[in-house]
């Protein structure tokens, strides 16, 4: 039974805090304020509760794969993102207030709560305990989102009042990690792991997740060693949690096997209480969704590699243009939605997909089919992972979505032991030959380590083992901007499928050209309300005084 504890939300910090002001600093009876709001364990919990719900959203979740070169923004300007991939932002571009606003508002339920849950009476003490770890860990993800998107920020431990909100200068991006890293450490002393978790807390947050975004802030400091570390206390020690590779990879997205062995940290949502409808706007428009918006580039399909092991364009890799998705990575198929695509729908039965244009043999088929300018895909592609067909009126889902998971912790140990140079069969079989066995790669070609590889050879691997498995989960931006990649992936023309035009890039769909400047794109720039509200913010460069 999937736990509802972030299935309302209270107008909290506006009545929360609400103060009288009277002659006696009486507290009002009629609403809650710092003095009368303070007095169970369920007032408390209401405000944690806020602070997980508030972590992220479903759509940057889902959109900001647009940004990177896994997809591409047809139709609309959803958060900004043609606006920013096209390179057209600037600091009053309102998803990067947006991001910020977002950030320190949890941030400010994260103080709130830390400041006042001290004065809950007859709360048991190893119960306090954990609730502040929980709400540590929350308020340090916020600051390692920010800081990854901005650089140097406003960093502050205690709520700050409006007036010194408005002169508060910038903490510089190493400390603020250091802050975050001490938070996450100290907070994992004091929470539970998955296994001590009853049924009804699952989605709390545990030990084993502030391990893994520990291990995930070692990798974007390119940290080798203590990513190793860290990953190493998952993968070795079951002190910590326990963890393994769900056996099914299209199953850990379905929501019979919510909480499976794979899942360290999700978002939660719960169906009717708290849904979203993303792929409303992303699924095949024949099987129920409305009009697509964002779908999977020709750069993302080409990623994925043959069954044999080889890249399509690799001598013997048996890659077939004309037959293109035929003996490839499983994980396409439970990621893609490609022309001739079998969609398999709640009740067990399946659906042709057709996408060729003049392949449909109906006009319902038909809508599916790609057009330019039309409301169907623009790049001949539909997504397919996190698809929940238990969903209802416009895919609505309740699905919870996973934001770190020990498929993630594999591949950062082989990234971080690779550049050290230190990849071995050993950790190949552990990490990549692993991931692969579950996806169903069975050729040896596929699963067998080559010692002839060099180093460089293994940085492409991992990377692009990387991209295929955590396709559309929000994390390729975040890849190619620490690996410093984003200037070349995300300039000149994305494609679609081989739909378009002959004469040009071979047929593929040509998408709109896409424009990165590595001299200010690698931060986003400080949003310019909060800087007409507060000048000591200061700006990134690149981005104006």
């Amino acid at each position: 039974m999937k736990r509802i504890f972030l299935n309302y939300k209270m107008v909290l910090i506006a009545l929360l805090f609400a103060t009288a002001c009277n002659d006696l600093d009486l507290a009002p009876t009629n609403k809650f304020t710092e003095e009368n709001y303070w007095t169970s364990t369920d007032k408390a919990e209401t405000v944690l509760n806020t602070a997980y719900m508030d972590m992220t959203r479903s759509n940057y979740f889902f959109f900001n794969e647009a940004l990177s070169d896994n997809a591409y923004m047809g139709r609309g300007d959803s958060d900004n993102v043609k606006t920013i991939s096209s390179g057209q932002q600037d600091p009053a571009t309102s998803r990067f207030g947006g991001e910020w606003n977002m950030h320190y508002a949890g941030i400010k339920t994260c103080n709130v709560f830390l400041q006042n849950v001290d004065r809950v009476p007859d709360i048991e003490e190893s119960h306090l305990a954990r609730l502040k770890a929980e709400c540590r860990f929350i308020r340090a993800f916020h600051y390692f989102q920010l800081t990854t998107w901005f650089g140097d920020v406003p960093l502050f431990a205690e709520d700050i009042s409006l007036e010194d909100s408005k002169t508060i200068g910038r903490t510089s991006h190493s400390e603020v990690v250091d802050f975050v890293l001490t938070e996450l450490e100290e907070s994992a002393a004091a929470l539970p792991t998955n296994n001590e978790y009853a049924d009804t807390e699952r989605g709390r947050i545990t030990k084993g997740a502030a391990i893994a975004l520990m291990a995930r802030i070692h990798l974007y400091e390119s940290n080798w060693q203590q990513v190793v570390a860290t990953t190493e206390q998952l993968m070795n020690d079951n002190t910590n949690g326990t963890y393994e590779l769900f056996s099914s990879y299209n199953g850990i997205f379905q929501p019979e096997n919510e909480y499976n062995s794979e899942v360290i940290l999700d978002h939660q949502y719960v169906p009717v209480y708290r849904t979203y409808s993303a792929l409303f706007d992303l699924a095949p428009l024949s099987v129920g969704a409305r009009v697509n918006t964002m779908a999977p580039t020709q750069e993302l399909v080409d990623n994925y590699i043959m069954m044999n092991g080889k890249a399509i364009d690799e001598d013997g890799s048996g890659y077939d243009e004309a037959d293109p998705y035929s003996n490839r990575d499983p994980r396409l198929s439970s990621t893609v939605v490609y022309n001739m695509f079998e969609w398999e729908k709640a009740d067990g039965s399946t659906q042709t997909i057709y996408i060729e244009p003049g392949s449909a043999p109906d006009e319902n088929a038909a809508r599916d089919e790609y057009e330019p300018g039309g409301n169907s895909t623009s790049t001949g592609y539909y997504l397919r992972k996190y698809y929940d067909p238990t969903s209802q009126v416009n895919f609505q889902s309740g699905l919870n979505l996973i934001l770190i998971r020990y498929a993630d912790v594999l591949l950062m140990y082989a990234e971080a032991k690779n550049e050290m140079n230190e990849m071995s069969e050993t950790v190949w079989n552990t990490t990549i030959r692993a991931l692969r066995e579950r996806a169903g790669f069975t050729d040896a070609g596929a699963l067998t380590f080559n010692s002839a590889w060099s180093q460089d050879d293994l940085r492409e691997i991992i990377r692009n083992e990387r991209r295929s498995e955590l396709a559309m989960e929000g994390l390729r931006i975040f890849d190619i901007l620490r690996w410093k990649t984003a200037e070349d992936v995300l300039n000149g023309y994305p494609h679609g499928a081989k739909f378009g035009e002959e004469g040009t890039d071979n047929g593929y769909i040509r998408l709109e050209q896409r424009v990165f400047d590595s001299n200010k794109h690698y931060l986003w720039p400080i949003p310019r309300a909060e800087r007409d509200l507060n000048p000591n913010l200061g700006q990134n460069p690149g981005w104006g005084s």
